[in-house]
């Protein structure tokens, strides 16, 4: 990937130049490339991706959801991957925010960049 040229990525760090944390989102329909280029853009920022797919937190449901790979998990940390068992586990949306708040939490206490990738329906 070439360098990012933009004023969101000069200053180095998960913080923008009035103290908010950073966030890139990434949203588009289904299977126009989301999460390869969130892929690249946390390799280039040194960043972490959430995923904000609702079948993705399910352990065991890999097929049909289009998960990371085991290399794609290893070149970059994932969050709100496998953290529940569909069997077992009620999982809700209020959950998932606190699960999801969390995550972006500790990835900014740690100086990363926090990307997220997600599905958005056209209307």
């Amino acid at each position: 990937m070439a360098s990012l040229a933009s004023p969101l990525f000069d200053r180095p760090g998960p913080f923008a130049e009035d103290g908010r944390a950073r966030v890139v989102v990434i949203a588009g329909p289904t299977a126009v490339g989301k999460s390869a280029l969130a892929l690249e853009l946390c390799e280039e920022l040194g960043g972490e991706l959430v995923s904000a797919d609702s079948v993705q937190v399910y352990r065991g449901l890999d097929i049909g959801s289009n998960k990371a790979s085991a290399e794609e998990q290893a070149r970059v940390r994932h969050h709100l991957l496998d953290i529940v068992d569909p069997k077992d586990e009620r999982f809700t949306a209020g959950r998932f925010v606190r699960a999801a708040d969390a995550a972006v939490d500790d990835i900014v206490t740690r100086g990363k960049v926090r990307v997220r990738a997600r599905f958005m329906r056209e209307i």
